[in-house]
């Protein structure tokens, strides 16, 4: 692994053809049974192999056991009923058929250990895995029976408290929250979404990560991007808190956004995984401008501490598109590396 400028991936990669129909989202599943099992287990191969193959350090599984980064950790979960929908408005921005709480939220079981170990033993590179955050699952449900977004926030982060110890266990280096719900629900956040995710995190040993974003490069971010001006800050909402957490890593978006770069300095100290991949486009970045992108954040964080990544998850893009984007992530990476190793000589 370079231990300067790592790169990781944030999320999801496209699934293979023959698993689930490709660029979309809550795409169902094309096999069953143990058929189902094996090719989830041969897709999360595909997916360490390729990313080993393009150059990327911190190794994850791509989601490819999974339909959705939300929605399929919840459905392991007792007291959600997945059969009585309904249609809310997901963060503000777009309608959803999303599962109802019925009940104490309790999880019988392990959701992700066995895929992780599996991930595990695939490669000796230090891995990856994301779980929801506590708001970003309360804002991807509808609920018939806490009747209030943060008492049901504080039962996820016991949940994923447990789930992340175990993961930890599992072998994980770096477990990472998915949290986009925090660059919507400013008062939430400052209320008690920063609290609840301490909670998720508490006791854990593994590296800890935030994700933070503008979501996946389907049509409704798009266009809520477009209402957004000609700058986005709504990391100056979040990012102070998060300076003063006991979170490791923050990951944020960049490339080809609108966002200032200077808030990266809000969260001085702290590692930052920085966007340097465009998800929102199928064309594919010249690895000079993902080294422009990195060479830009070093103003407001020490070398040693940023990491390469992508503005978000790739699941919507063709298969083509996101492996090449990870091909020019590294290769962006290794630009800036060496102009940086090569002024210690």
């Amino acid at each position: 692994m370079n231990a300067l400028l790592p790169t990781a991936l944030v999320g999801s990669l496209p699934k293979p053809s023959w698993l689930a129909e490709p660029e979309k989202l809550w795409s169902p599943w094309s096999l069953e049974g143990d058929a189902l099992v094996e090719g989830r287990q041969d897709a999360l191969r595909v997916a360490v192999h390729e990313q080993r193959r393009r150059g990327i350090d911190i190794v994850s599984d791509g989601e490819q056991t999974r339909q959705h980064f939300v929605t399929t950790f919840i459905e392991h979960l007792s007291g959600v009923d997945f059969e009585n929908r309904e249609t809310v408005r997901i963060r503000n921005r777009y309608d959803a058929s999303v599962p109802t709480v019925v009940g104490a939220v309790e999880r019988p079981e392990p959701v992700f250990v066995r895929d992780a170990a599996f991930l595990r033993a695939q490669t000796d590179q230090r891995i990856k895995w994301a779980l929801p955050g506590p708001m970003t699952m309360i804002d991807t449900l509808s609920d018939r029976y806490y009747k209030s977004r943060e008492k049901l926030a504080w039962e996820f982060a016991g949940i994923l408290n447990q789930e992340a110890k175990e993961l930890e266990a599992a072998g994980v280096d770096v477990i990472q929250f998915d949290e986009p719900a925090f660059n919507v629900f400013f008062d939430d956040v400052r209320d008690w979404g920063m609290a609840t995710l301490e909670r998720a995190v508490e006791g854990l040993r593994a590296e800890t990560a935030v994700h933070i974003c503008y979501g996946y490069g389907i049509k409704a971010n798009t266009d809520w991007k477009a209402t957004l001006g000609p700058e986005w800050r709504q990391y100056e909402e979040s990012f102070p808190l998060l300076q003063q957490s006991s979170i490791d890593i923050v990951s944020l978006e960049s490339h080809n956004s609108r966002i200032p770069i200077e808030v990266i300095e809000l969260i001085r100290g702290k590692k930052v995984m920085l966007g340097a991949i465009d998800v929102a486009s199928h064309e594919i970045e010249r690895p000079e401008e993902v080294a422009d992108t990195l060479r830009r954040a070093l103003d407001f964080v020490d070398a040693d501490k940023l990491i390469a990544s992508s503005n978000c998850g790739m699941a919507p893009l063709p298969r083509d598109v996101a492996l090449a984007k990870l091909s020019a992530l590294s290769a962006g990476a290794a630009i800036l590396r060496e102009e940086l190793t090569g002024a210690l000589v």
